[in-house]
């Protein structure tokens, strides 16, 4: 062979890895830094045109994107090296959880030491999760990260799968990881269908100041448009901030967006019977479709999905990065495991555990959520008054309360050993 074809064939040889992840996310981050740690070569694609400026983040107003971060959430966080990094830029512990009807009288208070822990939850900025989980990432130079790139072809065998980039170079590995969303390109080129359910309502989230401080609560109010939630966020000291997620039908969150700012606090304030004061909108209004959606299976042979391109959940209790974390913490264990029994990553038993590990849990929060939502979307009178009753029934029982904030807080069922 020439020299220029053997340099025509090394061009286009494959990039070997152990894993490839598609998507550089907060759940593809958290897959590829357990797996790095303990030595694994791997490839991760993105669209995107490069990571976040951690220089810039945090923002002085907070970004409209937040999550509800569980304690094993966070517990998963500190193993892996992040959560020092998150808590040093912005993050929000809350110890208390109040969710009522609007349309009567229903109410449920909940507190972190009637669940036995500290706090129920953090909530923190989206971006800067992401921000301080790259940085775990440029630890680890057994990671490549390939930046402004989209998977467009699939292919290979059971025992090695190889992704064709736009540029024209292609990555090998024994697995492949989807990680890229809901709508997720990954699972669709492995031609995985999905079960989807349009719930009817867009997501309108903003950030606001309020009059009177949050007090370390999460508010919810099911209001006859949809579930209004104010997230409690902590500002330089100054707790008077709130993230807002209203989950109403298309028609009122157009409205809702775009209606000047003054009218959007006072009809977010007005909703909530002015629980908090005055509201004040800091942040543009954007709003985004809901879906419901659940893979017909995580895995094939060489292939397996985690997070939002496994399952894509209603943010009504806040639960979708944490399934999503859990996912990548089973996935990574259950890998980890396999190699030390010699099995391949991409092995179908393997990645058939990991996925009875996480479907039924994954399956029940899709059920629970769906419910709520319609209980609490129903206008019928007999059931307003069955709900108001239930809740404030909860509201009375201890012992289920306790199981009703173990889902919340995520400590349900067997928890892999970095969640522990």
């Amino acid at each position: 062979m020439s020299e220029q074809d053997q340099h025509a064939a090394s061009a286009t040889a494959p990039e070997a890895y152990d894993v490839v992840v598609s998507g550089i996310g907060m759940v593809g981050a958290v897959l590829a830094v357990l797996l790095g740690r303990a030595g694994w070569s791997v490839a991760m694609v993105d669209p995107r045109p490069g990571p976040l400026d951690r220089q810039r983040l945090p923002l002085a107003s907070p970004a409209p994107r937040v999550s509800a971060l569980t304690p094993v959430s966070q517990r998963l966080l500190q193993v892996i090296g992040a959560w020092t990094d998150i808590t040093s830029r912005r993050v929000t512990p809350y110890t208390g959880m109040q969710v009522w009807d609007a349309e009567g009288s229903g109410e449920i208070r909940f507190r972190a030491d009637q669940a036995g822990v500290s706090v129920l939850g953090h909530i923190v900025e989206n971006d800067l999760v992401l921000a301080s989980l790259e940085a775990c990432l440029d630890a680890l130079p057994q990671i490549s990260r390939f930046y402004g790139q989209r998977i467009v072809s699939l292919a290979g065998s059971d025992d090695m799968r190889e992704v064709g980039l736009e540029d024209g170079r292609t990555l090998s590995a024994p697995l492949v990881v989807g990680a890229d969303g809901a709508r997720s390109p990954l699972r669709e080129l492995a031609g995985i269908e999905v079960s989807q359910h349009d719930t009817g309502h867009q997501a309108v989230v903003t950030t606001v100041r309020t009059e009177r401080q949050h007090g370390a609560v999460a508010r919810q109010a099911f209001l006859p448009s949809g579930p209004l939630a104010f997230l409690p966020l902590t500002v330089d000291g100054d707790s008077h901030y709130c993230s807002i997620v209203w989950s109403t039908s298309p028609e009122h969150a157009q409205q809702l967006c775009e209606m000047p700012s003054e009218a959007l606090g006072q009809a977010m304030g007005t909703a909530v019977d002015h629980c908090l004061g005055a509201v004040e909108v800091l942040d543009q209004a954007i709003r985004f479709p809901l879906s419901q959606r659940h893979a017909e299976r995580y895995h094939q042979p060489g292939l397996a999905l985690v997070g939002d391109a496994a399952h894509s959940i209603h943010p009504l209790a806040g639960q979708g990065v944490n399934l999503g974390f859990l996912d990548a913490a089973v996935l990574a264990e259950e890998l980890l495991e396999g190699r030390r029994r010699g099995v391949s990553p991409g092995n179908i038993r393997l990645l058939a555990r990991y996925e009875r590990r996480r479907r039924g849990d994954n399956s029940m929060m899709l059920v629970m959520m769906d419910g709520f939502r319609r209980l609490f979307g129903s206008r019928h009178p007999g059931i307003t008054l069955l709900r108001n009753l239930g809740l404030s029934g909860v509201d009375r029982v201890s012992l289920l309360k306790r199981l009703i904030m173990q889902q919340a807080t995520g400590s349900r069922g067997r928890l892999p050993a970095s969640c522990r």
